[in-house]
């Protein structure tokens, strides 16, 4: 009989093959620090993705390109000293694995031997096959990315859905069987239209991960700082905020400001 995933001390990419077989919906989350990375294995997700979305909200760059690989290495291994329980993948930074597959397979070496991590992520399909192939073979699990692929941004152009026409949705679904047939574990799919999610969803074995896809994928992921209110500018139709930290933040930031300016802090009871 399969057990819950609340029961599985260590997720591992059978345990999520076993809950797409069940139907059990996977949760995913990012994580980019040890901090913020204990609470959300602890609070129980199956899959952290230390993205290369960490360009954005933690560097502050405008998309994902700038960052670099000894960077996801330095967030990788901050998040899996924090990990006990959750599969934590990384992304592949662009430059590290497009176009030479050597290339790419000494990147995921690097990021499993320094890092820690448990799987890559790549972005694209039946383009990075080589790639995707040679990482395979050394026995490094690859989770793959269709649709809106960030490091792509200055080809596409702009972050609108994709796979709209039929034309990409039918490539799209030709990539993710590709993808199954080569090894991947899994795939995640941004931003394209629910009817698309459902049926490469039911077109293919492995679990699919959504974020702005809908409802119908084997499971969900949101960057933990959209997701826990701390970005306030970033508010796309798919995303749901679970908490507002930008406002609690501020306040304890202005009350302590306050604090200290009316010599209420520290008090007597605080020094020593």
């Amino acid at each position: 009989m399969s057990v819950h995933t609340a029961d599985i001390k260590r997720i591992t990419t059978h345990v999520i093959q076993e809950m797409k077989n069940r139907g059990e919906k996977i949760t995913c989350l990012t994580a980019y620090d040890y901090s913020m990375a204990g609470i959300v294995d602890a609070a129980g997700v199956e899959l952290i993705l230390v993205g290369d979305s960490a360009s954005n909200v933690m560097a502050g760059h405008e998309t994902t390109l700038p960052i670099t690989i000894d960077q996801m290495i330095y967030h990788a291994s901050s998040v899996v000293r924090a990990v006990k329980r959750a599969l934590v993948v990384v992304d592949l930074p662009f430059g590290s694995y497009q176009g030479n597959s050597r290339e790419a397979l000494n990147s995921a070496i690097r990021i499993m031997k320094e890092s820690g991590a448990h799987a890559v992520k790549l972005e694209g399909g039946l383009e990075i096959k080589d790639s995707i192939t040679r990482i395979l073979s050394a026995g490094v699990p690859v989770m793959g990315h269709l649709g809106l692929t960030p490091q792509s941004i200055y080809k596409f152009g702009t972050y609108t859905v994709r796979a709209k026409q039929e034309a990409e949705a039918q490539k799209l679904l030709e990539d993710a069987k590709m993808l199954e047939e080569v090894g991947c574990f899994s795939v995640v799919l941004e931003k394209i239209p629910a009817k698309l999610t459902k049926q490469v969803s039911e077109s293919i074995q492995i679990p699919t991960i959504g974020i702005g896809a809908g409802p119908h994928a084997d499971g969900q992921v949101l960057v933990i700082h959209d997701l826990l209110g701390i970005n306030k500018e970033f508010k796309p139709r798919f995303l749901r905020h679970y908490a507002d930290l930008n406002s609690v933040m501020t306040n304890a930031i202005t009350n302590y400001i306050s604090d200290v300016k009316g010599k209420s802090f520290p008090n007597e009871s605080e020094s020593y």
